[in-house]
Formats: structure tokens, C-alpha cells, sequence
């Protein structure tokens, strides 16, 4: 699509268009004029023809006066003489200059508006169809809006552009979830076939020793156990297409929470051979980290920031989890040590569906929604989150807006 030679002549069209607008209305005012004038010369012979010389006394009774001449001569006693009694006819003439042009403004006037009205309605129906036209087809602008729309034709583009855009991205972003649900289908044979076979096994073989029954059963809560976390990847793709987050706000110790969260994590950090090193910045009197926000949904984000640096972490390394106050806001950095991020895939890791591995494992499994959750909870917060990864250190920055500090006592926020 081209919009620069659109953009580009579309003062010279205008202004052309707007030259043209214009004398169509002069014309259409002189037009007025001479029509107005042949209505004055109809109604004035309709007056004084058919209402039998009707003007013509008028005339004579506002306009002539009648005087009475004496003169010298006794033998005669004097005469009548006829004069234009030119103060009436000034008076008359200016009152009704005036009506007239009263009449023909509000005559114009009413014919402007009706014209323009008419106009304006082709043109709205003129633009619809050109807009219909080329949001539908795969045409250029500069093929459907001619010489005089080109300020619609550039914000066309633009529109058709971004709504291209958003349709690109829902349409991976559906391919990804119908690529997920595949995978967690075809995973669910697995375990699941384990999980009969060896329970048939423990059936059959009443006297099987008790050494290979505990082996046999405990592969089966393994196996069982993975059934139940790819179950509950399904139910956690469906509730995030059904639910719609909402906050219940509240005043939150945020140091508190986090460390909370090290202690619950603890057997999955043992199990990966992590551990967690909380720095939390107290204020000046000692009191804790806080915020007004809901603490039920900024639990699951850390959570799932955690779980994500754990998951792609080397093992034995160390996961360093900082929170401080800075100006009016809070920052807190989640930051592991594992395999750096390409640049590509670092700016799709916030996308509904996105795995960072492209074939799925126990140890990394997900429905791709942690980070994309994460990202709308904060949004909802008025915060941002923002994740780099370089030199095998990936770091997740999230930002909470307020007046977080809480003093030792007082959980009052402001």
C-alpha cells in the first residue's frame, strides 16, 4: 500500500477542490439574486394590474402631497400642485432595502444549508462505498479514493494496516494454541497407556514380590502424576478463554509475600538444585515494601516468574529476586542463569500460547500463558514488565506504580 504520493499531493487537490466549491456557490447566489428580482416584478404587476391600480393609489397616498397655490391676481383665486414628498420615499426605500435583504439572506441561506446538507450526505455515501471497496478488496488507495479524499484515503491505509496486523497475530496466536492442544493430546497417550499397562500388571500377578510391586506402583504415581499436570494444562487454556481478570485491591506487604513465596517454592528449587537470594529494600524507619494493589493476583505473577527461572535455569545456579522503592514506584528483577533468550523469541515471550522450546519437555511443559497472565495482571496494575537476556543471564523487570512504602505499624497507603 502507498500513501506518500497521497499525503504528498493532497494540498494541491484540496485546494483546487476548494476553489471549485467555491464559485459554485457564487453562482448559485446570483442565481438567487436574479430570481428574486423577477418574483419582485411578478408580484408587483399582480398588485397593480389585477388589484385594479391598487399600488398606484399607495403611491400617490404615501409618496404625493397635495398643495394649495394662492395667487396675486384677485381675479383668481389660485391652484392645486402636486409635489413628491421625497423624506417618505427615503424612509419607504431603506425599510425596504432592509426586508430584502433580510429575505435574501435568509433565502441564501436556507438554500446553502440545503445544498450543503445534499452534498454532504452524497459524499458520506460516495466515502462509505470507497471505504466498503477497499477495506475488502486487495486494492491500492490511490485505485479507490479519487482527487479530494485523500485525508480518508491516508487514514484508511493506516487503519487497514493496523487491523492487518491484529489479525496477523491472532491468527499465530490460534495456531499456536491449536499446536499446543495437539501436543498435550498426543502426550496424554503416553502416560496414560503406562498407567493401565502397569496396573494391569499389579492385577494380574497377584504374587508378584513386593520389591517389583512397590517399583511397578510407584512408576504409576509418576506417571499419574504427569497425566494430572497435562489435564491441567487443558483446564488452564480454557479458564484463561472463559475468565476475565478483575482486581480486588487491597494493601499488600509486599516483602512479606516474596518471602513467603521463597519458603513455598523451596521443594521445587531442592529438586532442580536451585536456590533463591531475596533482596528486599526496607525504607528508612525499617518498615516493609507495600502497595495498594490485589495481592491474590500479583501472588500469581511472581509465581509464575519464579516457576519460568526455575524451568530455564542450570542447575545449582542461583536465582536472585530484588525489591525496592524507587521514587513513586516499586521495581521488583527476577534474574537466572541459563541459555540466552534469542532476540526473536524474547519479543514474542509475553504472546498467549508462546513456548520458548520448540519441543515440549517435562521439565518445561506449559500451556505458554504464565508470562502472557503475568503481563495483563501488571497492565491491570497500571505497571509494565519487561524481560533481556544476554551473556546466559535472563532478567524479568516488573514495575508497580504508587506510594509503596509502609511503615513498621502502619499499613495505611496513600
Amino acid at each position: 500500500m502507498s500513501t506518500r504520493n497521497t499525503s504528498r499531493r493532497s494540498g494541491g487537490v484540496g485546494t483546487k477542490l476548494r476553489a471549485k466549491q467555491k464559485g459554485k456557490r457564487f453562482l448559485v447566489t446570483c442565481l438567487i439574486l436574479v430570481g428574486g428580482l423577477l418574483l419582485c416584478r411578478i408580484l408587483y404587476d399582480i398588485l397593480d394590474v389585477f388589484l385594479n391600480g391598487f399600488v398606484r393609489e399607495w403611491i400617490e397616498q404615501k409618496f404625493i402631497y397635495t398643495e394649495w397655490i394662492a395667487l396675486e391676481d384677485a381675479t383668481v383665486d389660485g391652484y392645486y400642485t402636486k409635489g413628491i414628498n421625497w423624506m417618505s420615499v427615503k424612509r419607504t426605500l431603506f425599510s425596504g432595502v432592509l426586508v430584502l435583504a433580510a429575505v435574501i439572506i435568509v433565502l441564501v441561506r436556507a438554500v446553502a444549508i440545503l445544498y450543503g446538507s445534499r452534498q454532504a450526505k452524497v459524499a458520506v455515501q460516495d466515502a462509505g462505498r470507497m471505504i466498503d471497496d477497499y477495506m475488502h478488496h486487495e486494492k491500492e488507495a490511490l485505485e479507490v479514493f479519487p482527487q479530494g479524499y485523500e485525508e480518508i484515503s491516508v487514514r484508511m491505509v493506516e487503519i487497514k494496516a493496523d487491523m492487518q496486523r491484529k489479525e496477523q497475530i491472532l491468527r499465530e496466536e490460534a495456531s499456536r494454541k491449536n499446536d499446543l492442544i495437539t501436543y498435550l493430546a498426543h502426550d496424554l497417550k503416553t502416560p496414560l497407556t503406562s498407567v493401565v499397562g502397569y496396573l494391569s500388571l499389579l492385577e494380574e500377578a497377584s504374587d508378584m514380590p513386593a520389591a517389583q510391586r512397590a517399583k511397578y506402583v510407584n512408576i504409576t504415581l509418576d506417571k499419574a502424576l504427569r497425566l494430572e499436570k497435562l489435564i491441567n494444562e487443558f483446564f488452564e487454556i480454557t479458564r484463561y478463554n472463559l475468565q476475565t481478570i478483575t482486581l480486588e485491591k487491597e494493601t499488600v506487604n509486599l516483602s512479606f509475600m516474596l518471602e513467603q513465596m521463597a519458603d513455598e517454592f523451596y521443594p521445587l528449587l531442592s529438586e532442580h538444585g536451585n536456590t533463591v537470594k531475596l533482596e528486599i529494600e526496607e525504607d528508612p524507619s525499617g518498615g516493609p515494601i507495600g502497595l495498594y494493589a490485589d495481592g491474590e493476583k500479583l501472588a500469581r505473577v511472581f509465581n509464575n516468574l519464579l516457576k519460568n527461572a526455575i524451568a530455564y535455569s542450570y542447575p545449582g545456579t542461583e536465582i536472585a529476586v530484588e525489591c525496592k522503592a524507587v521514587e513513586n514506584h516499586v521495581r521488583i528483577v527476577f534474574s537466572n542463569r541459563g541459555r540466552t533468550i534469542p532476540p526473536h523469541k524474547l519479543e514474542a515471550i509475553f504472546e498467549k500460547f508462546f513456548r520458548l522450546d520448540d519441543a515440549r519437555s517435562t521439565n518445561t511443559g506449559g500451556a505458554g500463558l504464565g508470562l502472557a497472565i503475568a503481563r495483563e495482571i501488571v497492565t491491570l496494575h497500571g505497571g509494565t514488565i519487561t524481560a533481556r537476556s544476554q551473556d546466559e543471564v535472563t532478567t524479568f523487570q516488573v514495575e508497580l506504580p504508587g506510594n509503596t512504602l509502609l511503615s513498621t505499624g502502619n499499613t495505611a497507603l496513600k
